[in-house]
């Protein structure tokens, strides 16, 4: 039989993926992916709807900041669009450098290193240290870029109970004693709002020779003296071996960063093959971070309108009996325990021109499909408003 183009032969990738129940989801309800064709602040322009934006992690309201736009733009008339390559390549680039001496002096520790996206900072700060041979204890809700990073290191792994110290200790005291083990854990879970029980899991954490990553990029910027992180509003800054986090939350740009003692962010730089063959971070976000970092510092009522606006919508949430998980932070989920009513809950929202994200399982654990939502230090009193008349209103539709 003659090979013809017309007549290809069956592809199971293809029919996998338009089989697939998360892409059937997204054909027939179309809740993920929007283009927004405007924003100002906190006010997003959908399909010619201006909308109150309550998914984003601008946490602290900077990314409309005069001082960050403007370094920016400097920075991108000084140095050009990108640094086109990865650092150990064609150099590193003087903001880098400066970006990486601030953040860890902000942090509290000896060295940084910048990414050009905080997903690549939390990978790399698991996958650069970690390898075949070693456990690594990791609490069941973090992130997905850190299970990335557990897969790419080869290490073993074994889960414990979400924010259990007490789990932590069964499981670290079950392996042998020469293991050579590592836990990871988040400061602030974005999904569930929770801030990490810090000193009794780095308590059991030291008791049992474990290395520890931190992934912070929910709570810097948010906890802490000035937003230092979730470390630092224990005071156990010097206890934690990692820290990684993103800059694409409050300080309102793209990359992330890992910091540490000065030979552990060496050794990521020359062990870690996600660090070496990356493209750095480039000019204009460099100096966008950089900026951020020094209002942070020097402009304290950000933090404290955060702060104010998430006192205000977790009372507004609960005098509408939803539930919001125990949720301690901006970071703030509305469960709703079942997938259909949760599309309904967000298609609802968006009537009223309110822009949400819908998390299902299994991106959640089964009966806690739920509304991610976070409150920004840039909501106003009035946007709150108008968010409280919403949520009752798609409490009552679903």
């Amino acid at each position: 039989m003659a090979f013809s183009l017309f007549s290809p032969a069956r592809n199971p990738i293809a029919d996998r993926c338009r089989d697939d129940s998360a892409t059937k989801l997204r054909l027939r309800y179309d809740p993920y992916y929007h283009a927004m064709q405007a924003q100002q602040g906190t006010t997003v322009q959908l399909k010619g709807r201006d909308m109150i934006m309550l998914a984003s992690n601008d946490y602290l309201g900077l990314s409309f900041h005069p001082k960050v736009i403007e370094a920016a733009r400097a920075a991108l008339l000084k140095w050009g669009s990108s640094p086109t390559g990865a650092r150990v390549s064609n150099g590193s680039r003087a903001y880098h450098i400066e970006l990486e001496e601030k953040l860890a002096a902000f942090l509290g520790k000896e060295a940084c290193h910048v990414h050009a996206a905080g997903y690549l900072s939390c990978l790399s700060g698991i996958a650069a240290f970690a390898q075949k041979g070693d456990v690594i204890l990791a609490d069941k809700n973090i992130h997905s870029c850190l299970w990335d990073g557990i897969r790419l290191s080869s290490a073993s792994v074994e889960r414990f109970s979400h924010n259990s110290a007490a789990d932590l200790r069964a499981v670290a005291s079950s392996l042998p004693a020469a293991t050579a083990k590592m836990m990871v854990v988040e400061g602030v879970y974005s999904m569930e709002g929770h801030i990490a029980d810090l000193p009794a899991l780095l308590s059991v954490a030291s008791e049992y020779g474990c290395f520890n990553v931190l992934d912070d990029a929910h709570g810097f910027g948010v906890l802490g003296r000035q937003g230092r992180g979730t470390a630092d509003h224990f005071g156990l800054t010097d206890k934690v071996d990692i820290l990684c986090g993103s800059m694409s939350k409050a300080l309102a740009s793209t990359g992330g960063f890992v910091a540490g003692d000065r030979a552990l962010i060496e050794y990521l730089r020359t062990h870690g093959k996600h660090t070496i063959f990356s493209a750095s971070l480039s000019p204009s976000q460099a100096a966008a971070a950089s900026a951020a970092l020094d209002v942070l510092q020097s402009e304290p009522e950000h933090i404290e309108r955060l702060w104010a606006n998430q006192r205000r919508y977790t009372a507004m949430l609960k005098s509408l009996g939803l539930d919001t998980w125990g949720s301690e932070t901006p970071a703030v989920p509305i469960v709703i325990g079942d997938k259909q009513r949760a599309y309904t809950f967000w298609q609802a929202l968006l009537e009223k021109n309110v822009f949400t994200v819908m998390s299902i399982a299994p991106a959640v654990p089964v009966g806690k499909d739920l509304i991610r939502t976070a409150i920004s230090a840039g909501h106003t009193d009035e946007q709150i408003d108008r968010i409280g008349d919403a949520m009752a209103y798609a409490k009552k539709r679903a």
